[in-house]
């Protein structure tokens, strides 16, 4: 496939707090056994695409574990495969202050790809998708820039993105930062398709003169001086958008509910590939209850279990009550426990008879490693 695709891993920590403040936002756990990255690369290898590069920029040892060889997403390969984009690989001392920076500091991987055509995308959107299907929409429109986008409904919390006006097909305004202001509104999802040259272009030119901002200072700002054109690809799947730990924990559980969208986003036909950890199946003693959860592979549960996500290798001792809650990798939960609107972050001990209470827009965290 002639396209090549570019993964920013790093942009949004921030807004995750605790959670990312030893690892990337694109190896943030998601839905009991993934990370945010596995379903952009899924969604690539799916799609044909060869040659990826993944740009960081700080705390991506957990990134690099969970990838690996990257062979299983089909991209360990002689020519082409993965490629982690760190900041201080092309000489660069200071971390980038936005994507076009960040695009500076892949120049190498850009330059050596093959491709004609460059996709890139945010890791903290997830969906299900097709770039065949946008790259043959970005060549027959003839525009400079192809915005994928989705319908969104009317002022949802829409933050950092482009919100497109349409008329007649075509795009006639463009906002950015800003709330959609009717139902059916385009937001684009963090995915743009771009010819390799022009990408190259425009980074040179944006940097030199401190612009570093993607869709405000290159795509808005040049729209309206009339440089670019642009093109729009609708996706019409089930997309999930992570903004905040609060979106980022009812998405978590809406997985549990929404049969819907879990059968979109697990399409059989095109899979969402992770690292394999083979562990035994998980064991539910016969004192324990489970209600509507996804568990993972390796968990012992002995206590009882409500709309939950755990993830592999948990522990959970008898009398422990655990609802509406995220359960990472390799947590022990000792006995008489309760935990409620809780985000548990990976090997995590808390100690018997431990309360641990939040709420459903500010769920208790517990750092990771941390004991309680």
């Amino acid at each position: 496939m002639n396209l090549a695709g570019v993964i920013f891993s790093n942009l949004y920590d921030e807004r995750f707090g605790v959670l990312t403040q030893n690892r990337t936002v694109a190896s943030l756990p998601f839905g009991g056994r993934y990370r945010f990255v596995d379903f952009v690369l899924s969604n690539m290898s799916n799609s044909g695409i060869t040659s990826v590069g993944i740009v960081t920029k700080h705390n991506y040892g957990s990134l690099m574990d969970h990838i690996g060889s990257s062979a299983e997403w089909d991209l360990n390969r002689k020519n082409g495969g993965v490629h982690l984009l760190a900041p201080f690989a092309s000489g660069m001392s200071y971390v980038y202050q936005g994507k076009l920076e960040a695009l500076f500091s892949a120049f190498p991987f850009l330059e050596k790809t093959p491709e004609d055509y460059v996709v890139l995308s945010d890791s903290t959107i997830l969906c299900n998708i097709n770039y065949e299907e946008a790259l043959e929409a970005h060549i027959k429109s003839g525009k400079d820039v192809t915005v994928i986008v989705t319908r969104a409904k009317a002022n949802p919390a829409v933050k950092h993105e482009l919100v497109l006006t349409m008329q007649e097909g075509e795009v006639k305004d463009v906002t950015v930062d800003y709330p959609a202001t009717a139902d059916d509104t385009p937001v684009s999802m963090g995915m743009y398709i771009m010819e390799k040259k022009k990408i190259l272009d425009v980074v040179r030119e944006c940097v030199a003169r401190g612009r570093h901002h993607l869709e405000r200072d290159f795509i808005q700002d040049s729209f309206y001086s009339g440089k670019i054109t642009l093109g729009v690809h609708e996706f019409t799947g089930h997309v999930i958008r992570n903004d905040s730990i609060a979106t980022y924990f009812a998405n978590n559980l809406d997985l549990i509910t929404n049969e819907e969208l879990r059968r979109d986003l697990f399409n059989r036909a095109r899979p969402i590939y992770t690292k394999v950890r083979d562990e035994v199946p998980s064991f539910y003693s016969p004192q324990s209850t489970v209600a509507d959860c996804l568990i993972a592979d390796g968990c012992r549960i002995h206590g009882d279990l409500e709309k939950s996500v755990l993830f592999r290798d948990v522990y959970v001792g008898r009398g422990t009550v655990i609802k509406n809650s995220i359960i990472m990798q390799g947590t022990k939960i000792g006995e008489g426990c309760y935990i409620e609107n809780a985000i548990l972050d990976k090997n995590v001990t808390v100690s018997s008879g431990v309360k641990l209470i939040g709420a459903a827009t500010a769920p208790c965290i517990v750092e990771k490693g941390e004991t309680v």
